[in-house]
């Protein structure tokens, strides 16, 4: 008898102990990359009724994919160094665990993209032109936070929104007449005044504008955080409230705002975090 009792508190006891894990790929993402959270539960101990998390000070929007694993995206800031934590509350019935994992940022060589163009490009701007651009960069933070509200919208992975040469990678510095004025937080594709641009999947139409630096723009929410951003369009074939399918054209590569000649900027936002669109085709599934 006390075997059987002994045995079965030794089982009790690993099942007690037995803890959910975090996992994280890839393990060293690029600063301004998605990565793909995992939780698993080795089972043993009560139900899992919810999961929900945070990293680098966004939600993180948890979904059971099959019998004890749960999935998320999360998204690295564009200045990250060193190692960010993610941390996953999981809600049983009558208790919550709270389980953490961690990536290493390494360093990353930024490519300047060396430009010679007009001075007015690299001239300081005026207080009431600098006061549009703060106003219109807000604008587009609040369409990415309001993103974290929306139910994920999408079943299909990301595309491109063109099949044109990419011109202009993500995390570059932009080198205007020698001196160097800004970051590309956005990949640009190469196309002619008038060619299609289509959605990279489906969501709402949130915003459509004219703004000082991207020229016509057009924001779709997808949901679960994740906006992406169509910039310099020559003509929005879409507006605010429309829900637009995966490949669906929705407006005209043009040139308009702080451009030296036609193309497409496409960005994407992780709530309030700049990110490389493409990680949204190698990341997400």
């Amino acid at each position: 008898m006390r075997a059987v009792l002994l045995g079965a508190s030794l089982l009790l006891a690993h099942t007690a102990g037995a803890q959910p894990r975090l996992l994280v790929s890839p393990a060293k993402p690029a600063p301004g990359g998605l990565v793909r959270l995992t939780l698993r539960d080795s089972g043993g101990r009560a139900t899992i009724v919810a999961v929900h998390g945070q990293m680098a000070g966004e939600p993180l929007h948890f979904a059971r994919v099959a019998s004890g694993s749960w999935t998320a995206i999360g998204a690295v800031p564009v200045d990250a160094e060193g190692r960010i934590s993610a941390r996953a509350i999981v809600q049983r019935e009558g208790r919550q665990d709270t389980v953490t994992a961690s990536v290493t940022i390494p360093r990353v060589k930024v490519v300047t993209d060396r430009l010679k163009v007009d001075s007015n490009f690299s001239r300081p701007l005026d207080s009431a032109t600098t006061e549009r651009i703060a106003h219109e960069n807000a604008r587009a933070r609040d369409v990415a936070r309001q993103a974290h509200e929306t139910p994920k919208l999408w079943t299909a992975p990301f595309i491109k929104p063109r099949a044109s040469v990419v011109t202009g990678l993500f995390g570059s510095g932009r080198l205007f007449n020698g001196a160097v004025t800004s970051r590309h937080l956005g990949v640009d594709f190469r196309g002619a005044v008038g060619e299609p641009i289509r959605a990279a999947n489906r969501g709402v139409v949130a915003l459509v504008d004219t703004f000082f630096l991207a020229g016509t723009v057009v924001y779709i929410d997808h949901g679960v955080g994740v906006v992406t951003g169509y910039f310099h369009m020559s003509k929005p074939l879409v507006a605010v409230g429309d829900t637009v399918q995966r490949g669906q054209e929705i407006g005209l590569v043009g040139q308009t705002g702080r451009v030296t000649g036609p193309h497409l900027h496409w960005s994407a936002r992780y709530g309030a975090l700049a990110v490389n669109p493409l990680d949204l085709i190698s990341v997400i599934r």
